[in-house]
């Protein structure tokens, strides 16, 4: 319908709490290759709508080194003129690419870089936001703050996913004990969401319309629940 306005995305934010490893410094080079095409569902340009991360190849010996395991993603730290860029790709093994370098898409390293090749610090990525198609978006809705799924629907086979919380589309945050679809104050006395300083003290805190679970296509879908990798 004209002047109807577009329901967004459920945006997922996913963190790996084993990200923790050395940091490199690597040579990014862009080159024309199909099997790391630089898509419009990749582009660090539309981040709030990107259903996907980029790819990147690098060697087997250099994965080795950054502590990369079944996740397989690298974020590529770019610095240029006093500002930095951070890029996060799932990589592609291939040892025909030099220790020290980590082939993208040419395309991509001239967005963020303005050349096809830039000086750049690799480190396994702590975070990254994607974009959760409709047909993906059906099989979450439903699931709450501490379940569980496969990683196959976001992109990451092999790996297991737990939701942690996330907000609404004002800001405020899920919450594990509320259940119901009525955005509520509460009054709480400790975590999760508040940490008192002094014995005794407590505060009132505003809490997302549907509680702890993920909405359906129909509910209020600016959310950005947390998938902790497991």
């Amino acid at each position: 319908m004209p002047g109807r306005e577009e329901r967004p995305p459920l945006r997922v934010v996913i963190s790996d709490p084993s990200a923790k490893g050395p940091e490199v410094k690597v040579k990014v080079k862009g080159v024309e290759d199909d099997s790391i095409a630089y898509t419009d569902s990749m582009k660090k340009t539309k981040e709030q709508e990107r259903t996907e991360l980029p790819k990147v190849k690098l060697s087997s010996k250099l994965a080795q080194r950054l502590g990369l395991d079944s996740v397989g993603v690298i974020t590529l730290s770019f610095r240029s003129e006093g500002s930095k860029t951070n890029v996060s790709a799932k990589i592609i093994v291939d040892d025909s690419v030099p220790e020290g370098e980590v082939w993208a898409h040419k395309a991509l390293v001239n967005e963020v870089a303005g050349a096809d090749e830039s000086d750049a610090i690799a480190f396994k990525a702590k975070a990254w936001q994607i974009a959760v198609p409709d047909d993906v978006a059906i099989r979450l809705a439903g699931l709450k703050i501490g379940d569980e799924f496969d990683g196959v629907l976001l992109g990451m086979p092999g790996v297991t996913m737990k939701i942690t919380g996330g907000t609404d589309a004002s800001g405020f945050p899920m919450h594990p004990g509320l259940p119901g679809s009525v955005r509520r104050k509460v009054l709480l006395s400790g975590p999760p969401g508040f940490h008192p300083t002094k014995k005794g003290e407590k505060m009132k805190k505003t809490y997302a319309a549907t509680g702890s679970q993920i909405p359906g296509l129909r509910g209020e879908r600016r959310r950005w629940p947390s998938s902790t990798l497991l």
